[in-house]
């Protein structure tokens, strides 16, 4: 059984880390560079970097920015904001990035996804799906949690899966920044219909609750962000607890 990897987010606004909850609120969480050598320190499986404004101003993710986050980073990186594009994508894997993120324009040009499977290899190509619980319905939203699209989540990530998809990176917006722990039911239905792996992302608050997302909710990977940036919690401890109780993960030697 493959090893659960425990992943790192940066969503970067203004040159800055920040966090938020349910994607409003936002509080300067960081810098790019130190952030990301701590993560790569710490035994992170990866890093996810997200220029959160990049789709809603109608741009590509800062390149320096990424190159700041590349730089300090000896594990696998993805990144997402604004891609539109083939040329796009290419660009951002040179400059350093291992996957690329596709969110608002996975909704607007579902064939981008194939394209990019195609070009570069599903491996490389995530797909973000940001989702509310509307009248007991998972709700898929782009443009940073902003625009609500009417798709229903479950229905777009097996889609996702047969465009070509490698991943689906999941965050509950009801759960983001809260603490309250990921949504495992919403985590454990996307992964009982795709044969692809789910990142769940959105809620965690203590090394109990990736426990539950990886039992409960069947998640191959978990991203948080706050717990790890203000220091409630390192790594090394989600890590250790996992082993107690079972989960195989990375250890560092």
């Amino acid at each position: 059984m493959l090893a659960k990897r425990i992943i790192p987010c940066l969503d970067v606004l203004g040159g800055k880390v920040v966090k938020g909850e349910n994607f409003i609120g936002l509080k300067d969480a960081g810098g790019i560079a130190g952030l990301a050598a701590k993560y790569s320190g710490e035994g992170a499986d990866e890093l996810v970097f997200l220029d959160i404004a990049a789709s809603g101003e109608r741009r590509l993710a800062k390149g320096g920015w990424i190159k700041k986050a590349a730089s300090a980073l000896n594990i696998p990186f993805t990144v997402g904001g604004g891609i539109s594009g083939i040329g796009q994508i290419r660009e951002i894997l040179r400059m350093g990035a291992d996957k690329i993120s596709l969110n608002t324009a996975a909704i607007n040009n579902p064939s981008l996804v194939r394209d990019a499977s195609e070009k570069f290899g599903a491996q490389c190509v995530v797909v973000a799906i940001d989702a509310r619980n509307e009248n007991g319905a998972w709700r898929v939203y782009s443009y940073g949690g902003k625009v609500s699209t009417g798709l229903d989540a479950l229905a777009w990530a097996k889609q996702c899966e047969k465009l070509g998809a490698g991943e689906i990176l999941l965050t509950s917006i009801d759960r983001d920044g809260t603490g309250k722990g990921f949504d495992c039911e919403l985590t454990g239905q996307v992964a009982g219909i795709v044969g692809i792996p789910v990142i769940a992302s959105g809620g965690a608050g203590s090394p109990r609750d990736f426990l539950d997302v990886f039992t409960k909710g069947k998640a191959d990977a978990a991203l948080a962000a706050g717990i790890f940036h203000y220091g409630s919690i390192r790594i090394g401890e989600v890590k250790g607890y996992l082993c107690d109780n079972g989960v195989g993960v990375r250890l560092e030697k």
